[in-house]
């Protein structure tokens, strides 16, 4: 038996007891009464009766407790404004103790929440490290999001204070987030008492008399505050993720058991140890940033990156390259979405060779589905494990992974490899039944989930239930789509909403994907069901080719026709895709499948306030136009 199966069997037959040997290793101001309350299910609580503090663990600990105070912190790598700035455990504690003090001094306190509208800064960990430290609830918002959108996250959060960037930097343009904060202020019905901003040289704000703040300023009439003991159980934040209704879900993540499960992961899940360069190249506006930019790799004392860059064009394809070699990065996180565009631009690698290496462990990647031709790619390129592993903004942390600091297991491209200890995961049929070993359902965790993952909505009890329990009684709905092998292996093929039904057969439009980017011409691809009357739905392809293929594109789309055919065979009744120069995308790398497919079928949508670019959806339907859809 491996160690990872004697760590999973001993979660699954005593949780409790599991919990509480991993929640030794946090800083407690007072110890739990009992490691879970169950008393009100679905309403599950860890550690209930604890008194503890998120910065306290994050900075306090590893400085007046183990005296590492001098240890590196925190790296800001930004191409984009040619910056480097780096902050040891003392030095990023003293600027959070200050924007704490700032915070206090307005007023917020225990409780209140304070929302976060900012680029890819120092500050921002700044600033949400600092709500922590007084016992404030903060709710970031990605910067540059829609006027309506954020309208919606301040009426339901209902912040007292806002902090906001001035702006934000795209490669050659500036991202004026001023404007939009203002607007939304104006459309919202809950108005904050002040808004401090952060103003960057690149892009000053106009700020308004009596509500904005400069920062400097509010800082500079602080005085440090010191942390706050809160309970195990209140909020240390509120992230909003898009819901089917078109109103945002507030997850809630709580205090303790959040802090627990990060912790337990680092060393665990990703080998990671007190002391190493850990790099998740995300945003602070999606959960990766959350759990893996500021918290847990703080929690480990570890060093954490900050990049305000991309993938590719800052400057090139080798951009990820130089800041591992640069900042001596041992484990990295990133989206398959990115490590596609860098293939597309090398694809042979070519990069890699100006840069040092020889530190880099592991990269793992989350966000979307890793189709395996760009995993293998990877794995040959940078010869390191590169392990796909699968969460939700739901969850926190991942539901599956190949645990290396638990001794990694056989690998299979395709793959998110097994469960995480305390998630009890099973695959259903529509009637909630399990099914057996190899059968495509729904991805469906068993409760109580473990700690990290949401206790429920912010102020929605309700609407907790109704998005993710009532479908499957007793279980979590995850909303995806999969199958877990004979050997115990889970494969993640595809949203619930992705599985089409073609002629009466059930299809995974992800292993349609798979089979696409099999093709040496294609870096990235997608697949959605799109009406036909004949067959309830057929299959739809979108490719996107590697930089310098110089074939005509309708030689690659028979071949890629042909090549599902030969693997998958007639049934998928796969008989048209469509060359395109890119993908829609939200801003963490998601692809927009199901906007494409209403485009596709004539019917009404809303763009997406998470995409990267409106404007490509205009070039999407000029490509499905070309290929009779809508049909007539």
């Amino acid at each position: 038996m491996s160690r990872y199966d004697e760590t999973y069997a001993q979660a699954q037959s005593q949780p409790e007891l599991f919990w509480e040997e991993a929640a030794n290793e946090i800083h407690w101001y007072k110890k739990w009464d009992k490691v879970l309350d169950h008393s009100n299910p679905p309403f599950y609580r860890w550690f209930p009766g604890g008194m503890v503090n998120t910065c306290y663990n994050a900075l306090d600990h590893h400085i007046d407790d183990e005296g590492y105070g001098d240890r590196l912190a925190l790296i800001y790598d930004s191409p984009v404004t040619n910056t480097v700035q780096r902050f040891t455990y003392s030095e990023l504690r003293e600027a959070v103790a200050i924007f704490a003090g700032a915070l206090s001094k307005l007023g917020v306190g225990k409780g209140d929440r304070v929302l976060i509208y900012m680029p890819m800064v120092p500050q921002t960990v700044i600033a949400m490290l600092s709500c922590a430290r007084i016992g404030a609830i903060h709710s970031v918002v990605f910067g540059g999001f829609a006027a309506p959108e954020l309208a919606t996250r301040i009426d339901d959060a209902k912040p007292k204070i806002i902090v906001a960037g001035s702006c934000g930097i795209e490669p050659g343009r500036i991202v004026s987030y001023k404007p939009l904060l203002d607007t939304a202020i104006e459309i919202a019905q809950h108005k904050p008492q002040h808004c401090i901003v952060l103003q960057r040289e690149e892009g000053p704000a106009d700020l308004k008399p009596g509500r904005d703040i400069d920062w400097s300023d509010a800082v500079g009439n602080a005085q440090p505050h010191e942390c706050v003991p809160v309970a195990s159980t209140d909020p240390v934040y509120i992230l909003y993720t898009s819901g089917t209704t078109g109103v945002p879900k507030g997850i809630v993540r709580d205090s303790a058991g959040h802090m627990v499960a990060l912790k337990w992961t680092m060393a665990n899940t990703y080998n990671t140890s007190p002391g190493e360069t850990y790099w998740a190249a995300s945003d602070v506006g999606w959960v990766v940033g959350h759990s893996y930019i500021v918290y847990a790799p703080l929690l480990q004392g570890c060093t954490t990156i900050v990049y305000e860059g991309k993938p590719v064009g800052t400057p090139d394809a080798g951009a990820f390259w130089r800041v591992i070699a640069d900042h001596k990065v041992k484990t990295m996180f990133t989206a398959p979405t990115a490590l596609r565009a860098i293939k597309r631009e090398d694809p042979s690698a070519k990069l890699l060779a100006d840069y040092d290496m020889t530190g880099f462990k592991a990269l793992f990647l989350a966000g979307e589905r890793a189709d395996p031709d760009t995993v293998e790619w990877a794995a040959q390129h940078l010869r390191t494990p590169v392990i796909d592993h699968w969460w939700q903004t739901e969850t926190g942390w991942s539901i599956t992974s190949n645990f290396l600091g638990l001794g990694a297991l056989p690998v299979k491209f395709g793959s998110s490899t097994k469960p995480a200890p305390g998630f009890n995961l099973h695959v259903l049929d529509e009637q909630a039944h399990k099914v057996k070993p190899g059968v495509i359902g729904a991805l469906s965790v068993k409760l109580p989930m473990p700690p990290g993952c949401l206790p429920t909505l912010w102020k929605n009890d309700e609407g907790y239930v109704s998005s993710y329990l009532e479908d499957y009684p007793g279980y979590y709905k995850t909303g995806d789509a999969g199958y877990i092998d004979d050997e115990g292996y889970v494969w993640v093929m595809t949203r619930t909403d992705d599985i089409i039904n073609v002629a009466g057969h059930r299809l995974s439009t992800g292993g349609i994907e798979e089979v696409l980017a099999e093709h040496p011409d294609v870096a990235e691809c997608a697949v959605m069901g799109v009406h036909d009357e004949l067959k309830g739905q057929v299959p739809l392809g979108l490719m996107v080719l590697n930089a310098g293929v110089n074939r005509p594109p309708e030689e690659i789309v028979h071949e890629s026709v042909q090549l599902v055919r030969d693997k998958i065979g007639p049934v998928a009744s796969f008989k048209t895709a469509v060359v395109v120069e890119r993908l829609p995308k939200t801003r963490s790398g998601k692809i927009l499948r199901g906007t494409m497919q209403k485009i596709a079928d004539n019917e009404d949508y809303r763009v997406p306030a998470t995409i990267d670019d409106p404007e490509i959806l205009g070039e999407i339907a000029e490509a499905l136009a070309a290929v009779g859809y809508p049909k007539q």
